[in-house]
């Protein structure tokens, strides 16, 4: 096997909260009066921190992203965050990967204890040995954070590791810990956003990541 250890990104790349999470973000714009929009407006949302998207993408102070934070989590925590379903061939991908004798970790930017409940939910939990999110009460936690909890948890090798996920912030938070990333072109971020960030490899589908991390 090429890697010994391999940290996986959530949203978008094992499982699809797209419906999820637009749905909360639109009941958060409805409850301040502000008009909701679609669903696709805000696929853009997916993957970094949530405040970081709200401060990006519609100009709002730190503080006023935290309060939109709170009203976003009044739908989700009870109901978007199983408005969700596992990308197909995912589960065949990760029984391969540990199989082939690969530790197995989750690196999310989502909260841990909402990661553990959708990684129980939707029948991932035997594949890995620990989910690492973020702190609910920080707005400021990073990928590389997550990454680098897991690692020292786990006294990890780092020259036996690598990142998996669908977004531009998961390579970089990969390459500021000192590892590689593989981006996955079916989750939010495009194929060209993941090659520019430093991506060694975009796979296509599941089985393709399997078969690349395998080597």
């Amino acid at each position: 096997m090429r890697f010994e250890h391999i940290f996986f990104d959530l949203d978008g790349t094992l499982t699809d909260p797209g419906t999820g999470i637009t749905n909360a973000i639109m009941y958060a714009r409805k409850k301040r009066g502000l008009d909701p929009g679609r669903n696709e407006d805000y696929y853009k949302f997916i993957g970094p921190p949530m405040p970081q998207s709200f401060v990006e993408y519609w100009g709002v102070s730190l503080d006023e992203a935290k309060a939109i934070l709170a009203d976003y989590r009044e739908y989700y925590a009870p109901k978007g965050i199983f408005e969700n379903s596992v990308y197909p061939g995912i589960p065949q991908a990760l029984a391969a990967l540990k199989a082939a004798g690969c530790k197995l970790y989750v690196a999310t930017s989502k909260p841990t204890f909402m990661s553990e409940q959708i990684v129980e939910r939707f029948g991932l939990a035997p594949y890995f040995l620990t989910v690492s999110g973020s702190d609910p009460n920080r707005s400021d936690s990073t990928k590389a954070e997550v990454i680098r909890a897991a690692r020292d948890r786990f006294g990890i090798d780092i020259a036996r590791a690598v990142m998996v996920g669908d977004r531009s912030y998961d390579v970089a938070g990969a390459l500021e810990c000192g590892i590689p990333c593989v981006g996955v072109a079916y989750g939010y971020g495009s194929r060209e956003e993941l090659t520019q960030a430093g991506a060694v490899y975009v796979a296509d589908t599941p089985a393709d990541l399997a078969a690349w991390l395998l080597g």
